[in-house]
């Protein structure tokens, strides 16, 4: 991907949030819309626009009006940014955030669920008889992590 065609799909993306935060004139779209990343054909000619939706219940209806005012949200991102030519706008719904928290749900379910082993204090390891002449050698970590030196 070029330099030029990220700083289009950023810019592209920043001019999008700002028409849909604006508010869109439809009742369907409702809740918390987010930009979440644009993708732009090579030739600049489509752009897929990746959409969160919140509250999920919203969802459908929330996307149905965002695909009605498509025309009317290209119109009014081209206004805000300086492009020879606006490419078409296609809305998606982006599930990488809901499939993202579904998988921290599952891994902090599976760390309350594990049991817990026993935490023995560990011993420090000792020095090598080497390390003990060295001027230069670190002293061993303490067993609970840094520690500051005692006066």
């Amino acid at each position: 991907m070029t330099h030029r065609l990220e700083k289009v799909e950023s810019t592209l993306a920043r001019a999008i949030q700002q028409v849909i935060s604006q508010g869109l004139h439809d009742p369907r779209a409702s809740g918390l819309i987010s930009v979440t990343r644009v993708d732009i054909s090579p030739e600049m000619a489509n752009a897929m626009v990746f959409v969160s939706i919140y509250p999920e219940e919203r969802t459908e209806l929330t996307m149905h009006a965002l695909r009605h005012a498509a025309r009317h949200i290209r119109h009014q991102a081209a206004e805000l940014i300086d492009i020879r030519r606006m490419p078409s706008i296609e809305f998606r719904l982006d599930k990488s955030l809901k499939h993202q928290a579904e998988v921290f749900d599952a891994l902090s379910k599976a760390r309350e669920s594990s049991p817990e082993s026993p935490s023995a204090p560990e011993a420090a390891p000792t020095p090598a008889p080497e390390a003990a002449n060295d001027p230069f050698a670190l002293p061993p970590p303490s067993p609970k992590g840094w520690a500051p030196k005692e006066p």
